[in-house]
């Protein structure tokens, strides 16, 4: 994790804030978070207790933070944080919210109010989804993230595309993401064994958002914080987090979780880059640095084939001259070639590609 930030935000950063959601935003600065997620009330507007077909009941979410007297109220509490958070945000900055199907329409049409782009919207399929016990309607089965972009026309935010496509087993990552909800020994319980909070969040589901969108050492806000799912992971993956929450007992709850979390060892936590997005490194770098000296012969793999090094970084061979790739193509009789990896040369001993050596220059670029 890189070094905390200094001056106002300091006080609040791996810590939660106590109190009423909007007005502990207000309090901390512009341009603060990398990133927001936010979980907030559904609004879900429960009309009587719940019961299973054997008449007992379901624990579901009856709890005063998630009632509202009317939607218009519901739309200004939405307005209220999310103008805020876009303050907050960096100008690369993101922010995923998730809802169900009572609220996240108007969120997002709120987003839009407001001035963020919408990215993607995920659908997160439930493995294992609660039972519509009614049967008076199809089992609801997922919940839906909205990936937003601070604005328009922003030139910039992270998006990690090849490490999602490594975690994918080499496939592209799409937008209806195969979870399981809390539960098992991840879900938090108290002492009456009942659960701690309603609707905990699987630190999978985090798992995969915080490392889509943001680089180890970021700060990550979360205005509805809950039991801590997002910090907990945070943590892990060594970003900073910023935790919001009016509910002492989830604070508690959170902190406790926090405190027990082990963070991945620095060298794990490097994310997996595009190869577009490395530095560009010519050939001729490599024998202005003294890497490869003018003069130097060349050979493939198999020693089937050669080239002499020119001072201007082209190579010559059979009577032709031309860069490493024009070159690697024209003795093998080939349209195209890539001679990053097709030319090799001595060292101790041994063929070595002279792609390493570009290697080494790159991370020199990374580090400074």
């Amino acid at each position: 994790m890189r070094k905390s930030e200094g001056g106002p935000l300091a006080r609040f950063l791996d810590r939660i804030t106590i109190g009423d959601c909007v007005e502990s935003l207000k309090t901390i600065p512009d341009q603060s978070a990398d990133l927001v997620f936010a979980d907030p009330p559904y609004n879900l507007q429960l009309d009587g207790a719940l019961h299973r077909p054997d008449n007992s009941r379901v624990d579901a979410v009856d709890d005063d933070w998630d009632k509202f007297s009317s939607f218009a109220e519901y739309d200004a509490f939405s307005l209220a944080w999310l103008a805020q958070c876009r303050r907050i945000l960096k100008p690369n900055g993101t922010l995923w919210v998730i809802g169900s199907y009572h609220n996240i329409f108007r969120v997002g049409c709120t987003l839009q109010e407001l001035g963020y782009w919408i990215l993607n919207d995920v659908v997160w399929r439930k493995s294992n989804p609660m039972p519509n016990f009614r049967g008076t309607r199809f089992t609801n089965a997922h919940e839906t993230l909205i990936w937003a972009a601070r604005d328009a026309d922003q030139k910039s935010y992270t998006f990690n595309y090849d490490a999602m496509k490594a975690m994918n087993d080499g496939t592209q990552m799409r937008s209806d993401w195969l979870l399981p909800i809390c539960n098992g020994g991840e879900r938090l319980k108290g002492e009456d064994g009942r659960k701690v909070h309603p609707t905990q969040k699987p630190e999978s589901l985090l798992h995969r958002i915080i490392l889509s969108s943001t680089k180890p050492g970021d700060v990550i806000l979360d205005p509805f914080f809950g039991t801590g799912t997002t910090g907990a992971v945070a943590k892990r993956l060594g970003r900073h987090f910023i935790g919001l929450e009016q509910d002492k007992t989830y604070a508690k709850a959170a902190n406790k979780r926090i405190d027990s979390v082990v963070p991945v060892p620095l060298d794990a936590l490097e994310i997996t880059k595009s190869k577009r997005a490395e530095p560009r490194v010519p050939f001729g770098t490599l024998i202005e640095r003294g890497m490869i000296a003018p003069g130097t012969t060349l050979y493939d793999p198999r020693k089937r084939h050669e080239a002499l090094v020119r001072a201007d970084g082209t190579l010559s061979a059979r009577k032709m001259q031309g860069s490493i790739h024009k070159i690697g193509a024209h003795v093998q009789g080939l349209e195209a070639c890539n001679g990053w990896t097709f030319w090799h040369f001595r060292k101790n001993g041994k063929l070595t590609p002279i792609d390493a050596l570009r290697q080494e220059v790159r991370k020199e670029l990374y580090a400074s």
